[in-house]
């Protein structure tokens, strides 16, 4: 512990401005101080941002400064944030100081603390090997497959279902991936995190994940530097367990919300919308640290709230910049009930190309996404003089679209309790093989909902239109 010790100049919410006579601590720094209300006594952390002059630091606490005064003694830590890494965190839920928040009294041991803030791999250690991380979903499978140790996005508005094919995508892993899985909610709402660990426990995967919160109640210090804190956890095990880890986080944008607040605190000019102007140093100080290694990988899935609906504010539009992969949610599809509520045409994927998922997987793709393009061109004369007015050939085509649309819908595990309908896991070769048999007419005059929430397409009841 250091000998280093400063006092309280001014408290103001989150930001703590702390006095040192002889040594300034670095910026990063961990400092504490101890605060007794009576009925209880609890320990202040507060990480050094700011250095005012020559002796004074402006801070952001990580917990309550209630009971927080002037000249309060403050303890320099010689250290930054740490976070415990060892095979002792599988199963705990942990806050971003480590603390267990699970209710399970059992210590964590055999474990090392390991500094919060860290460099990105350098280049000449990343794996330069392109490889899909297939999620058993259909519709991102097949039109925006998600890159083993690269960063995927899954972009909507409020109620499009980000964190339920976030779930979704955890359940699938646990039987077809052999790693670990890292969960960070950042400002998660309490519900969300005590759903998503019963439901983990319940479904026996729960040994092989580790979740890390900062809720939506505590100050933004905490939301801003939980998803690094994971990214800690996960490092280690890339590095030293050379395993590969599934690094969920929901939801960047509240990263992004957090660290205008800080920069708010700190009294930082802001930029475009409010936004901090630091956004994109946040974004990449963190975005950088997710790669793989030639021995493993980390691969991140991020759900991205988009404000209004609006992909060119900002926060959205920096985070764009980060992905191999980018899944949009829509409105309009979750109106049409075709869940999952993803829009064909506005999400892409750099894998989607020939040498990485093969002539056949690009060519099918390929030809469904022009399939459903050529559909959307179609819907304002459907609108206007009625879909009899077509021609033969563009009938068709919105025939086969429209079985397309709800071929790839999929009923999911972790909905069966609001849906009473079984999760489906569709391999690839099972959702190219559908889709070109749908492609060449094989199902021509078959009822369009005879291809909804169906898994492969030998589901099909191919009973023909009644007259």
């Amino acid at each position: 512990m250091s000998s280093n010790i400063g006092s309280v100049l001014s408290v103001q919410g989150s930001v703590v401005d702390v006095y040192f006579e002889s040594q300034i601590p670095p910026i990063y720094q961990k400092l504490t101080t101890n605060v007794d209300l009576g009925d209880r006594k609890y320990e202040v952390v507060i990480e050094v941002q700011d250095h005012l002059d020559d002796n004074v630091i402006r801070g952001v606490a990580i917990t309550s400064t209630q009971g927080l005064a002037r000249g309060d003694e403050v303890v320099d830590t010689g250290d930054t944030l740490k976070m415990p890494v060892g095979k002792s965190v599988m199963g705990r839920m942990l806050n971003v100081l480590g603390q267990p928040i699970d209710g399970d009294d059992t210590p964590l041991t055999d474990v090392k603390w390991k500094s919060i803030h860290a460099k990105p791999l350098p280049l000449t250690e990343r794996s330069t090997k392109s490889e899909v991380f297939y999620t058993g979903i259909k519709l991102v499978d097949l039109l925006m497959p998600l890159e083993r140790g690269g960063k995927a996005g899954l972009f909507g508005g409020a109620g499009c279902g980000k964190t339920v094919i976030l779930t979704e995508m955890i359940n699938n892993m646990f039987s077809n991936y052999d790693g670990l899985g890292l969960f960070c909610g950042v400002g998660e709402r309490s519900r969300e995190g005590e759903e998503l660990f019963n439901d983990m426990k319940e479904a026996g995967v729960l040994d092989k994940t580790t979740m890390v919160f900062g809720q939506m109640n505590e100050p933004s210090g905490v939301r801003f530097r939980v998803a690094h804190a994971a990214l800690t956890m996960a490092e280690y095990f890339r590095d030293e367990q050379k395993q590969d880890v599934l690094l969920m986080v929901d939801n960047m944008f509240r990263f992004v919300q957090a660290g205008s607040e800080v920069a708010g605190l700190m009294g930082r000019v802001p930029s475009r919308v409010g936004y901090q102007s630091s956004l994109n140093q946040d974004l990449a100080s963190l975005q950088e640290r997710i790669a793989s290694t030639p021995s493993a990988a980390i691969t991140s899935i991020q759900a991205v709230y988009v404000p209004a609906d609006d992909f060119t504010d900002p926060s959205a539009a920096a985070t764009f910049a980060h992905l191999s992969a980018t899944v949009v949610l829509s409105r309009k599809k979750v109106s049409q009930a075709l869940w999952p509520a993803v829009d064909p045409l506005a999400s892409s994927s750099k894998m989607l190309i020939p040498a990485i998922v093969g002539e056949r997987h690009y060519n099918v793709a390929r030809a469904v996404r022009k399939t459903l393009a050529e559909y959307e061109e179609l819907k304002d004369i459907i609108a206007m003089l009625g879909f009899d007015e077509l021609s033969d050939a563009d009938q068709k085509t919105v025939k086969k679209a429209r079985q397309l649309e709800r071929f790839l819908t999929q009923p999911f595990f972790t909905t069966h309790h609001f849906t009473g309908m079984d999760g489906k896991y569709v391999g690839i070769d099972d959702t190219l093989t559908g889709c070109e048999r749908i492609l060449d007419g094989e199902f021509d005059g078959v009822p369009e909902k005879n291809f909804y929430m169906i898994g492969s397409i030998d589901e099909v009841k191919t009973g023909k239109e009644e007259a």
